[in-house]
């Protein structure tokens, strides 16, 4: 059985996504799809939807048992659907708080090989910590200041 419990991987999730959230309604809207340092780096935007896309994913599996094969759909350079669909993502996340105790401790096969099912969640939550930081340096390119990356209060989401 993991050693991190449900209800504590949501919380810590969710700290990660209120910084993530943060992060997004910082960066300005106009250049959420547009600006990049350097090709091939992708916009922000684009890096927001694979988190929405990926973290998705993961929890439709771990809530609903569904480990389909992944999409990974960007709907479009929209600032407020992707706000949006980060904010439905946020509700899935909440919903960890309740999965059973044994959940996070079954092995599946997933598009990444076999594995334990924390793994995924962590890998999940790796990889929005990875996209945030490398929205917060384009932040600081653009001449703005990044959220305290150690805020991670859950008061936006």
């Amino acid at each position: 059985m993991p050693s991190l419990p449900p209800a504590q991987l949501a919380d810590h999730w969710l700290g990660h996504r209120a910084l993530t959230r943060r992060v997004l309604t910082t960066f300005p809207p106009q250049q959420l799809f547009t600006f990049t340092p350097a090709s091939p780096l992708r916009p922000f935007g684009e890096m927001l939807w694979e988190v929405v896309g990926q973290s998705g994913y993961v929890l439709r599996g771990l809530l609903d048992g569904a480990w389909d094969s992944p999409t990974w759909d960007e709907p479009g350079p929209d600032p407020a659907a992707l706000l949006a669909a980060l904010d439905e993502n946020t509700a899935r996340l909440r919903e960890l708080r309740n999965l059973p105790e044994t959940r996070l401790g079954e092995t599946h096969a997933l598009p990444w090989g076999e594995m334990l099912l924390l793994n995924a969640a962590l890998g999940s939550v790796d990889n929005e910590v990875h996209h945030r930081a490398q929205g917060m340096t384009y932040l600081r390119l653009l001449g703005l200041t990044p959220p305290d990356f150690w805020n991670r209060t859950l008061g936006d989401v």
